[in-house]
């Protein structure tokens, strides 16, 4: 009786430090198990989760105005990835409000909309620049999906002091595991080196080796192998993006009283950029009775 009482307690006490290693066990997520539906994700950076976003804020690619060089050539280069061609990391640098993240929703958006067979899945995924430091562990979690990825950082850029810009140089190129296949790297900046002047400048005057002082950081903007420049348009090319989301809204006003308000407004405002002409469609279609995302 002793030893089948012993044997009771022995397996009652394995059973119990079993139900406590699987309580210790990290709980498996429909995420690990493999990609969802969506066609667009957040990377949540402390979780290591992607988060879909069912709906993206985005424009159509024919609403864009003013951009059509570094259009075509993002769109370009965007369908060559899709069909599994070959393909470059971009940095979209410059004026502010001239449509480089627009632009980037927009291309995706394009290419979703008419795949005529040619194009493999394409999936977006948002990474905030205070999560650049996980982005090691998103390209593992997303190296052997069955899609291609465009990783996409809004905002990019690095003061003083900052460090997760390593993590983004050793993922564009060097590192042991560099950047999976199946993925690029798309950013926008209104910095083209990433960093501000005064910092550059400043870390050059106090280095002992100034050529080398900021070298780490300004090397990390020649990792991508597009820079597609955004600058600020001129009064013909605001009028015709005024014009535009007006029409595209369904705003019925007369040419000339249109054109004033444009004017009018980007004096106002001090800048002409397309977030300025969609702000002022905004208000006019408020004023109309008419909505306007």
């Amino acid at each position: 009786m002793k030893s089948k009482d012993h044997l009771a307690e022995i397996s009652s006490r394995l059973d119990a430090i079993a139900n406590a290693l699987q309580a210790l066990a990290p709980v498996p997520t429909a995420q690990a198990a493999g990609l969802g539906a969506a066609n667009a994700y957040h990377w949540d950076g402390d979780s290591g989760e992607l988060m879909p976003v069912d709906q993206v804020s985005r424009v159509p690619l024919a609403m864009l105005k003013g951009i059509d060089a570094v259009q075509d050539i993002l769109l370009r280069n965007t369908e060559q990835f899709a069909r599994g061609h070959g393909a470059n990391n971009a940095l979209l640098w410059g004026a502010r409000g001239m449509g480089k993240s627009s632009l980037v929703k927009a291309i995706h958006g394009d290419i979703m909309a008419r795949d005529d067979g040619t194009f493999e899945r394409l999936v977006l995924i948002e990474i905030a620049r205070e999560d650049l430091d996980t982005l090691p562990a998103l390209m593992r979690r997303i190296s052997h999906e069955p899609a291609r990825f465009i990783v996409f950082c809004d905002d990019l850029s690095f003061d003083n002091g900052e460090t997760s810009y390593k993590s983004l140089k050793t993922i564009l190129d060097g590192g042991l595991e560099g950047r999976p296949d199946n993925v690029l790297f798309y950013a926008t900046s209104n910095r083209r080196h990433l960093m501000p002047r005064d910092m550059i400048e400043n870390e050059r005057a106090t280095a002992i080796n100034p050529g080398e002082a900021v070298e780490e950081k300004v090397s990390l903007s020649d990792r991508f192998g597009l820079w597609l420049g955004f600058h600020n348009c001129d009064q013909p090319t605001f009028l015709i993006m005024v014009r535009t989301y007006a029409s595209h809204y369904g705003l019925e006003m007369d040419e000339a009283a249109l054109q004033a308000r444009a004017i009018e407004w980007s004096a106002t405002r001090g800048a002409r950029s397309g977030r300025v002409a969609l702000q002022l469609v905004r208000t006019l279609a408020g004023e109309l009775g008419k909505p306007a995302p």
